[in-house]
This record gives structure tokens, C-alpha cells and sequence, in this order.
């Protein structure tokens, strides 16, 4: 992965996907970023960065990894056929998370059928996501990178159904200075939503592995609709 450019598309210039753009660009990868208000809202970040702004249909083109951060309540309303002109093999990095009192509103799907979060954005963009940084505080992103091998470098969880796309977004996290732990399948992915022992854990490998182990499946009450 080291000295490989890739072109990287990022859906949501809030604060992960600012801080993606930033540390990815520094990276020396080829960055398109969109949100929703448009490109013309993105000009002082591109002049920051070098990312090129563009609107969300454009976000995905060409594009080996494309991230996707905005709310979860946003994901609807994202363009149709996003994908289409995506590169072969895209891997998708779903960041979001349900919070159903606090933003989203009530989703009956997450809550009555047990989906997670991660599955009910595959469903409505159409193409296999894999979850990450999903509990990373954005600050750590720019603060926290450490070298291969650093005993205090921070480990991220990573679960999705694509063993391919994974490896590819695992690689890119090991870049960012960041370890990583397969989490699992999305339909796993339940153990790093909100509230549980590895949302936003600053732990190494062994801790965050344990952390997932101790997930319990039922949704906290903190975050039901």
C-alpha cells in the first residue's frame, strides 16, 4: 500500500470526513470530496488539502475506496447509481451510526428487525459496505497516527462481508498510522455501535479484541428510537 496512489472518493466533509480528506491528501492519494450543500461550500478545504470538491454523483468516479460519512438518516436521500462509475472492486468505508434521540429519528428496521446499522446503509445504497471508524473520535485521525509496530498505537475495528474490500480498506488504516481488528461480517458489525465496550476505545489490538467479545447484542436504551 506504501507509495501506491489511490484516487478516494469522500462522501461528508464533517469532521472524520474533513479529517479523512486532510491526512489523505498528506498521504499523497488523489481525493474527490462532496457534501450535500455542494461543491462551492468545500473551497476552503480543497485549497487546505489539494482534494478536488465535487457534487455527491461525482464523488464515487474513478474511485478505488470511497468513504461514506453522513448521518444515517441522510443515507436515503443519496444519489442513486452513486457506484456506476466507481473502479472495479471499489471497497465502501461506512462510518455512520444509528442515533435515533439525538438526530436519525426512529428506523423501524435497526429497531424491530434487529438489522444493523451497517446492513440498512447496504440496503440503501446497493453495494456492500465495510464498517470503520465508526467509533474513531475525528481529532484522533490528525493526532493519534503512530508507526507499524508501536506499542501504543491505536487499533480500529473492522468488520464487512468483503474479504477483498477489507484487506484493501485494512491496508489504507495501517497507512493512516492506525492498527486494525476484523470485527467480523456486517451482520456482526452490531459489536461496534454506539454504547458498546469499543465505541470510541483508544485501545491496542488486544484490547480492542476483547472489547468486541464483550458486546452484548441487545440495543442500550440510550439508543433506541
Amino acid at each position: 500500500m506504501e507509495g501506491c496512489v489511490m484516487k478516494i472518493g469522500i462522501i461528508g466533509a464533517g469532521n472524520i470526513g474533513g479529517n479523512l480528506t486532510r491526512r489523505l491528501t498528506a498521504l499523497g492519494h488523489e481525493v474527490s470530496v462532496a457534501n450535500s450543500r455542494g461543491p462551492q461550500t468545500l473551497t476552503e478545504l480543497a485549497e487546505e488539502t489539494g482534494a478536488t470538491p465535487v457534487r455527491v454523483e461525482e464523488a464515487a468516479r474513478g474511485a478505488e475506496i470511497v468513504v461514506v460519512t453522513v448521518p444515517l438518516k441522510a443515507v436515503p436521500d443519496l444519489p442513486e447509481g452513486l457506484f456506476d462509475e466507481a473502479a472495479e472492486g471499489v471497497a465502501v468505508i461506512d462510518t455512520g451510526n444509528y442515533y435515533p434521540q439525538q438526530r436519525d429519528g426512529r428506523i423501524d428496521a435497526i429497531e424491530d428487525e434487529g438489522v444493523t446499522e451497517s446492513r440498512w446503509t447496504e440496503r440503501h445504497i446497493g453495494h456492500p459496505v465495510i464498517k470503520a471508524f465508526n467509533g474513531t473520535y475525528a481529532q484522533d485521525i490528525l493526532d493519534r497516527p503512530l508507526p507499524a509496530g508501536d506499542p501504543d498505537r491505536v487499533a480500529l475495528p473492522v468488520a464487512g462481508d468483503d474479504g477483498a474490500a477489507k484487506a484493501k480498506v485494512r491496508a489504507l488504516i495501517d497507512e493512516l498510522g492506525f492498527d486494525t481488528v476484523d470485527a467480523g461480517g456486517i451482520d456482526d458489525s452490531w459489536r461496534q455501535q454506539p454504547d458498546t465496550p469499543v465505541y470510541g476505545l483508544r485501545g491496542g489490538v488486544d484490547e480492542v479484541t476483547k472489547a468486541l467479545a464483550q458486546a452484548s447484542p441487545e440495543r442500550p436504551e440510550g439508543f433506541r428510537g
